[in-house]
């Protein structure tokens, strides 16, 4: 089937409670916002082994002047950025900022495409089987219907806490800065994650992870003319965790990190921090960030994987900013 012929049934679908509203129509005015994009990440880059140097997804245009609102890790450290319009058009992009804290990246394409930009809407209103619109700019079947299974916290092994967040199925396979659409024809959250549970943590249950857009709304000002929040950045130690049966394992380190320099490393299992037991993996980020900032000594209770005798050390870490980790050529 032609990707034109799906896109019109999937619109159908979606639209088939606003019959005024021709399928047609609902994607030119709509659909048209969401764009490819693609960024080139030089090798030496920190992100390059992991997230690859080569990096492709979608965005969404939300103003008159060409700001791409996409998922973090495509922009993450590149020097260099395309993006593509539903006519095939394309222009190149200055990356703007990169919110670890939110998921979410910025860009500014540096000519017009002439696209209308799509509206946030409030990703608050959003609930449990509310129908929902997935469009991506890539793939085989870019536009698929689905709905609204959980609205939850989500925490990522990178350090990575978000509240509240979107998870929706069936699963949309193109989902890297894919847009979550409502009825309203407003965005209401940026695709993040292929997850196996998105109705319940222990439910097997294939979804996405959408980033709610009412995230950058309260920081949206600073990171157009900073490129990153003013308020004090959380501290990070570069540690990648693991949640297994109440017990959060460290499972890979951040090569000259906080948690490396202090010796840190695969299987060790953290235990407390300041001697408050750490419980689960949301558990160790909220005690970790509690009343702290980039730069603290924070001093970690470990089981250490390499010992001839069950007993827990203490190991003192110099905290940092994480942005401060990248390499900082050209941008990120």
């Amino acid at each position: 089937m032609r990707q034109s012929s799906i896109r019109i049934i999937a619109l159908s679908i979606f639209f088939l409670s606003v019959p005024m509203a021709p399928a047609k129509a609902a994607e030119k005015d709509i659909l048209q916002a969401v764009v490819s994009v693609e960024t080139t990440i030089p090798q030496d880059r920190r992100t390059a082994r992991f997230l690859g140097t080569n990096r492709q997804g979608s965005g969404v245009i939300i103003d008159n002047e060409g700001l791409v609102l996409t998922i973090g890790y495509l922009i993450l450290e590149a020097e260099g950025a395309i993006i593509t319009g539903p006519s095939g058009k394309q222009s190149p992009a200055k990356i703007i900022a990169y919110d670890h804290e939110s998921g979410f990246g910025l860009l500014r394409m540096r000519k017009s495409l002439s696209i209308k930009p799509m509206r946030l809407g409030n990703s608050t209103k959003l609930s449990i089987q509310d129908q929902v619109l997935i469009a991506s700019r890539v793939g085989p079947q870019p536009i698929i219907p689905a709905r609204v299974v959980s609205r939850r916290v989500f925490t990522g092994g990178w350090e990575y806490l978000l509240e509240n967040a979107i998870f929706t199925t069936p699963p949309h396979s193109f989902h890297s800065g894919a847009a979550l659409i409502g009825k309203d024809g407003k965005l209401l959250g940026i695709g993040s994650l292929i997850v196996g549970n998105a109705v319940a943590p222990n439910v097997r249950s294939p979804g996405n992870m959408f980033v709610p857009v009412n995230e950058i709304k309260p920081v949206l000002a600073d990171l157009l003319e900073h490129g990153k929040r003013q308020a004090a950045a959380k501290p990070w130690i570069g540690a990648n965790t693991i949640e297994m049966r109440d017990r959060v394992f460290i499972n890979r380190v951040s090569k000259d990190g906080p948690a490396s320099k202090a010796g840190l490393g695969p299987g060790d299992l953290i235990v407390g921090v300041n001697g408050k037991t750490v419980r689960s993996q949301e558990n160790f980020y909220r005690t970790l960030w509690a009343d702290r900032k980039a730069g603290d000594v924070i001093k970690l209770n470990i089981l250490p994987r390499l010992t001839a005798e069950p007993v827990i050390k203490e190991f003192s870490i110099k905290s940092m900013n994480r942005l401060e980790w990248f390499n900082k050529k050209p941008t990120l």
